[in-house]
């Protein structure tokens, strides 16, 4: 007995000792890896600051590894893995945070909006609707119906599009009327496309009522009807968007003049653009001008490309105009003129005032940007 306390007496400061040992070892240990982390943490973002993004990676997987329950590194470096286009370790990064049981509600909503974003960027349209779809409720809805929006227009899904457009309307983030009738333009394509043409003339009529100063819809209404003969009723519709449209008179004036010359109105709508003419110059209500007169018979067509010239300077016009001219040495005339057409090309183009994009034809969507009505209805020598 006396033996089993004895050992007892000596057992307990032994004890007490190595837990002591233990104990600063565990200290020790908890200081160098607190030493360690921010120094990985902070040479990463000193590396991205110097945009030295593969550096910058390795010292954030260091500090990751670490310390795996920080969430801010895994959201710093699921970031630089999509910017740098490495999609699919981004959303292994953003999963692994989604599948931890302690992450905080704002922070699983931040890495829900993170992983729609990798989906987005990697063009996986399908998963990054259901991830999107899961922020509805969240501070993050709008960026999340946003880029639905933008998925949708990208699958030209138009009436769930439509749908999304409205939802963003209804709670006050802009208006959207002009890009519904936007949609309905496109919906109204697919069923001329299937030769189903009074399903596409109530949708155009549809899209006129939603955005009633947008010109689209006007524009390709007249065309269709046009196309069915009714030159008259495609000059009303056209006439009736001069006065809705007034910034899209340029795009407006050629289908216009075709109408008039059908419908036998070339002296009404001349007075018409003459008058909108003297008020605001353009290039091709100056053509559509010069067409109408010639239609009416006028012999002196060209002296409106001198009187442009008189009210502004105007390469384009120049070139028509001696198009037309007998010049001192004629035999050269050709040349001059392959000249001169070559140098208006580019000044005859569309440009997006968002990208910059130029076209020949006139787009109610960039194909560049893909951003709607951000072509200007006048030409690049006009701008």
């Amino acid at each position: 007995m006396n033996l089993d306390l004895s050992w007892i007496l000596l057992g307990l400061p032994a004890a007490f000792i190595l837990g002591w040992l233990a104990s600063r070892l565990d200290l020790r240990q908890l200081r160098i890896e607190n030493r360690r982390n921010p120094k990985a943490y902070f040479r990463g973002l000193n590396f991205l600051l110097n945009e030295q993004q593969d550096q910058a990676i390795d010292a954030f997987i260091e500090a990751v590894q670490q310390d795996p329950d920080t969430s801010e590194l895994h959201f710093a470096l699921g970031n630089l893995f999509r910017r740098r286009g490495e999609y699919e370790r981004a959303v292994r990064v953003h999963e692994h945070l989604l599948s931890r049981g302690d992450l905080s509600e704002t922070d699983r909503q931040r890495a829900q909006h993170a992983l729609a974003l990798d989906y987005l960027k990697a063009g996986l349209l399908d998963r990054a609707e259901d991830a999107l779809v899961k922020l509805e409720g969240t501070p993050f809805q709008a960026q999340a119906r946003l880029a639905r929006l933008a998925n949708c227009e990208r699958s030209r899904e138009w009436p769930q599009a439509a749908e999304i457009a409205r939802q963003l309307e209804d709670a006050e983030h802009g208006s959207f009327s002009s890009r519904l009738a936007h949609y309905l333009c496109e919906q109204a394509a697919a069923h001329l496309a299937h030769g189903e043409v009074t399903q596409a003339q109530t949708v155009l009529a549809q899209a006129i009522s939603t955005a009633p100063t947008a010109p689209r819809a006007r524009i390709e209404l007249a065309c269709l009807q046009m196309q069915q003969g009714q030159a008259a009723q495609a000059c009303v519709t056209l006439e009736e968007a001069l006065s809705a449209c007034p910034a899209a008179v340029p795009l407006i004036a050629a289908p216009l003049t075709q109408a008039a010359v059908t419908s036998g109105r070339t002296v009404s709508v001349l007075a018409r653009l003459q008058e909108i003419y003297e008020q605001t110059p353009s290039l091709d209500v100056l053509e559509a001008l010069v067409t109408l007169q010639a239609a009416a018979g006028t012999t002196s067509t060209r002296d409106w490309y001198v009187h442009h010239l008189e009210r502004e300077p105007s390469l384009v016009a120049a070139a028509k105009w001696i198009a037309g001219e007998k010049l001192e040495h004629e035999q050269f005339h050709p040349q001059v003129q392959r000249a001169l057409d070559h140098a208006v090309k580019p000044l005859t183009r569309y440009r997006c005032a968002a990208c910059g994009f130029e076209a020949k034809q006139h787009f109610w969507q960039c194909p560049g940007c893909q951003t709607w009505d951000s072509y200007p209805a006048r030409r690049v020598e006009e701008l």
